[in-house]
This record gives structure tokens, C-alpha cells and sequence, in this order.
């Protein structure tokens, strides 16, 4: 498994974003740069547990030039690994 990004967040879990999940981002979600991701695993302003393996980061960005400002970062506990599922801007934090 070749990784694009290794990164530990702010509660500590070592996550994972892979060539394959970044693939995707880059061809799902063309306007995700790297460092955006990487900047919303290590200092979100919101973590949402969703299930027991399943978090939602969200980090704000004012310098996009569309509605959706927030970074949405999907990690996921995958094969006793944090992994990086996929990552794009929504409205809110909700």
C-alpha cells in the first residue's frame, strides 16, 4: 500500500491517505488540494465521531472562490488502520 500522506491528528491517531483513496479525491474532487487535507486532519475546528470507526474533520476555508467552504475529511478504522476515505467542501458542518 503506497501512502500519499501520513499524518498523526490532534487525538492522536496516525492516519493513512493512500494512492488509491487520493486518486479518487483528485478525480471525484478535483478542487481538494493535499495540504487541505492535511491541514483538517491536523487541526480541525470540528471532529464528528459518526460510528465507532467512522470520524468526520472538518476545517474552514474562506479562500474558496465557491459556496461550500468546509473541508469534509472521511476517516475511517479500516484493517487496524486509520485510513483517509475520501475528503471534499460541503456548506456546513452538519
Amino acid at each position: 500500500m503506497l501512502n500519499i500522506l501520513e499524518t498523526i491528528d490532534k487525538t492522536g491517531k496516525k492516519i493513512y491517505l493512500t494512492k488509491e483513496r487520493w486518486s479518487h479525491i483528485r478525480r471525484d474532487h478535483p478542487e481538494v488540494e493535499l495540504e487541505e487535507i492535511e491541514n483538517t486532519l491536523l487541526k480541525p475546528i470540528k471532529i464528528v465521531k459518526v460510528y465507532e470507526d467512522k470520524y468526520y474533520y472538518f476545517r474552514y476555508f474562506k479562500h474558496k472562490n465557491f459556496p461550500k467552504k468546509f473541508l469534509r475529511a472521511i476517516v475511517k478504522y479500516k484493517n487496524e488502520t486509520w485510513l483517509l476515505m475520501t475528503a471534499y467542501f460541503v456548506r456546513n458542518t452538519q
